[in-house]
């Protein structure tokens, strides 16, 4: 019985890694194609479509109401040109990997509270707070993770391979992303913050 019982663990382990390198190399081949010399640029599109235009002029309206609250955030976007590629980039990182870019939005607020050089206790950086360990699953040519592309392209695939691996669970996508699973807190200040 003993021994059935350490083979089904066996199994179960051998599952979870191979579920494990599935998901990084999904996340490196989502970050892979990001030119490096592009990197800390923001996208730039000549075709702006409706939905995206109506995105950022609301997104820009409600930076505005927030730079007003908080002298912070208000000196850390105070450049209207800067402010408006990081909405743009921002939406184009999110739709790039089927994500709701009020999300992303709402996950740079709460994590990096637009910081750009942020840096956690744990050694997240950035905007999104990317932990430095995925640099080096996706190499080295992407791994300067206070580059505005590189963050938000990297936070974006790794939180689509949570929402992916939690089968569209956003909640428990959240609190992995944050590496709190079975808790609340994150995900509540995300939803907060998620309009």
């Amino acid at each position: 019985m003993k021994a059935i019982a350490l083979a089904f663990i066996a199994l179960l382990l051998a599952q979870a890694a191979q579920a494990r390198s599935s998901q990084e190399s999904l996340i490196k081949l989502q970050v892979s194609s990001l030119d490096a010399p592009l990197a800390d640029t923001a996208h730039k599109s000549d075709v702006i479509d409706v939905a995206e235009s109506q995105w950022l002029e609301s997104k820009e309206r409600e930076l505005l109401g927030l730079m007003a609250r908080s002298k912070a955030v208000a000196g850390r976007l105070n450049n209207p040109r800067l402010r408006h590629n990081l909405l743009q980039t921002i939406y184009y990182e999110a739709k790039r990997t089927g994500l709701d870019p009020d999300l992303v939005l709402a996950v740079i607020r709460v994590e990096s509270n637009f910081r750009k050089y942020a840096i956690s206790s744990a050694g997240a950086r950035g905007m999104m707070q990317v932990m430095v360990f995925w640099s080096k699953i996706v190499g080295e040519q992407s791994s300067d993770l206070f580059n505005l592309r590189t963050n938000l392209r990297l936070g974006c695939a790794i939180l689509r391979s949570y929402l992916d691996l939690e089968q569209g669970n956003v909640h428990r996508a959240l609190a992995r992303y944050n590496g709190s699973l079975g808790r609340n807190g994150y995900p509540n200040l995300i939803y907060a913050a998620w309009r």
